[in-house]
């Protein structure tokens, strides 16, 4: 097992991409960042018993993020590459995300590797398993397992290609075998749900983080973590949830108010769409261009052109 993980970590040369590298973990991500706590997952979710914390090496790509927000996890141990992502926002785009995924890693292997694809001998692969924790508000059975082929014109299990994700309901009262197995993500649960019922109670966003952090620290849940880490947690858990209603306001935004056929097809696909909308809600807000740069972590000539765009749109006919 272990030449394996050498052998892996000896041959891969991670692909650097051209994207902004500044990104913001995730609380569910800072929780397992240690081959101790992630190896305990790891036998939760398998039903395995492996007790060496260095038979587990990650191999998370630091590139492949989504918005800036940094949320997987992505490790071999038995010959399996596993990526663990943490949703609090339910999509079934999640095995299409991991098909992208696991094919920056293979490629990776194989072509650092130099491996003959048009040879005769068999090329091996670490197998992978792709592991989504939802907490999100939305209803989500216990377990579910979503396919790339459901995104297909001729359905499930047609085409040549698939990728299977396993969706685990972390949220309070669900899956009760498996937090039990994996008390740090029983405690994850727990600490979360808190910050949400203070919510419902219409306290800040911070002062409900603040409480729930007191409260699991008097009931011993992430007790040693909270104390010393309250404020990274704190920054933490208000940069994720202000990205979430963020993004749910924009969603909002563009249901209500849409724009002028053809007046942003340079900005439709993708990420460049999303980062329109975010800087024109904020100049809207009165927000500074060098401003919004810093929070959106992007060049500054970057906002600057998408904000004479939107200027430009603004003027009279």
């Amino acid at each position: 097992m272990a030449k394996n993980l050498k052998w892996y970590q000896k041959h891969f040369l991670w692909r650097k991409l051209r994207i902004n590298r500044r990104y913001k973990d995730r609380l569910f991500r800072f929780l397992f960042r240690d081959k101790k706590d992630l190896l305990e997952l790891y036998n939760a979710v398998n039903g395995s018993t492996y007790g060496n914390a260095d038979d587990l090496e990650i191999v998370t790509l630091e590139d492949a993020i989504f918005m800036k927000m940094k949320n997987d996890l992505s490790f071999i141990i038995a010959n399996q590459l596993n990526l663990y992502e943490h949703q609090s926002t339910y999509s079934p785009n999640m095995p299409l995300r991991g098909l992208l995924y696991f094919s920056r890693q293979f490629e990776g292997l194989v072509a650092h590797r130099k491996d003959n694809l048009y040879g005769s001998k068999l090329i091996k692969l670490p197998t992978p398993e792709y592991i989504i924790f939802y907490n999100g508000k939305q209803e989500q059975a216990d377990r579910d397992e979503l396919f790339l082929s459901d995104a297909f014109e001729t359905g499930r299990s047609s085409g040549c290609l698939e990728c299977k994700a396993i969706l685990f309901n972390i949220n309070r009262g669900h899956n009760c075998e498996l937090m039990e197995k994996c008390r740090r993500l029983w405690e994850y649960s727990e600490f979360i749900a808190e910050v949400n019922d203070n919510l419902v109670q219409n306290m800040s966003l911070k002062v409900a983080i603040v409480e729930a952090m007191n409260h699991c620290i008097q009931k011993g849940i992430l007790e040693e973590l909270l104390r010393k880490n309250q404020t990274e947690v704190l920054h933490m858990l208000l940069t994720e949830y202000d990205e979430k209603n963020h993004m749910k306001s924009i969603y909002e935004e563009g249901e209500e108010a849409g724009y002028k056929k053809g007046e942003l097809d340079g900005y439709k696909k993708g990420a460049s769409d999303l980062l329109f909308k975010m800087v024109r809600q904020k100049l809207e807000r009165g927000k500074s261009i060098s401003l919004i740069a810093e929070e959106l972590e992007t060049e500054t000539a970057v906002i600057e052109e998408i904000a004479d765009k939107i200027k430009n749109m603004s003027c009279p006919q």
